[in-house]
């Protein structure tokens, strides 16, 4: 089948690469000339035989809505647009209502496989009405990894980047979990070789998962991550499955405090601790240290 595909970074990039592969034509857009097949995206739509199907993997937020609006004025009915970024699941149904006055179809769809997408595959959870979801299969039978799993049909539109935001949350509390391990086998003298016990772990272990493997690569290149500063950013889906967690009243504490564990590493100076440090020392005497 014939596919546009708008953003062609990292991840856009690679699956362009992995459905021509399937025998699939892919014609790509990106503000970046040197990576696209065509220069707007009203060459890309008249390049397409209908009924369309132009996936969009561009920034959450107005970069998406910018081209879900220009999309709505150059697609035409039987049409079919997916969102395959990182938007949150309130926008797709905003986009879904906008798009179907058109008689234009969406359906989001949740990506993971990262930069490992185009050798393994990417597990796909999407949203949407069966019947503009059968439009783009082949594609997601393309991209999807090897084997019976990979691809779910989550449910109805917004679906597929909700389950991507839990999925990312849940990816959130594995990675802190890791971390405080390996930083607590860093810190005692018993323990003389960290690397190889994380090596030891990825086979017969209850905890043995992708994660860890990537966590033995790093180790690998840097043993004790001297290059590297501790600090680590958010990409917003961990504070969208706290938000949820919040409205839906669901407990999810390991979640949250792998998404606080984020924020803390961005100070140099605790401002939080030093309020700790002087009431230890207001009740009970303890030391304080002073700049």
């Amino acid at each position: 089948m014939e596919l546009g595909l708008v953003g062609l970074g990292k991840m856009g990039g690679n699956m362009r690469e992995r459905i021509r592969r399937a025998g699939h034509t892919v014609i790509g857009y990106d503000r970046n000339p040197d990576l696209a097949d065509v220069h707007s995206l009203g060459e890309l739509v008249g390049k397409l035989k209908g009924p369309r199907v132009v996936w969009v993997m561009v920034p959450a937020g107005a970069p998406t809505q910018a081209t879900v609006d220009e999309l709505a004025e150059l697609l035409e009915p039987g049409d079919v647009v997916v969102d395959g970024g990182n938007s949150r699941w309130t926008d797709d149904e905003k986009h879904a209502e906008e798009l179907g006055a058109k008689g234009i179809g969406f359906v989001d769809a949740g990506v993971s496989g990262g930069v490992w997408g185009l050798q393994n595959g990417y597990a796909l959870m999407v949203g949407g009405d069966a019947e503009h979801i059968a439009k783009v299969q082949p594609v997601f039978d393309a991209l999807k990894p090897e084997g019976e799993f990979g691809f779910v049909h989550a449910g109805k539109v917004g679906a597929g980047h909700f389950s991507k935001m839990v999925h990312n949350g849940i990816e959130y509390a594995m990675m802190q979990a890791y971390a405080e391990g390996w930083e607590l086998l860093e810190k005692v003298d018993s323990v003389t070789d960290v690397r190889e016990v994380f090596r030891s772990w990825q086979e017969g272990t209850v905890i043995r998962s992708w994660l860890l493997d990537l966590a033995v690569n790093a180790l690998d290149g840097d043993e004790h991550l001297d290059k590297l500063k501790g600090y680590a950013e958010d990409s917003g889906e961990g504070r969208w499955t706290v938000e949820a967690a919040i409205d839906n009243a669901v407990p999810l504490p390991a979640i949250t405090a792998s998404l606080f564990a984020r924020f803390a590493s961005r100070q140099e100076d605790s401002p939080q601790m030093k309020m700790i440090a002087a009431l230890r020392n207001q009740f009970g005497g303890h030391a304080v240290e002073t700049k």
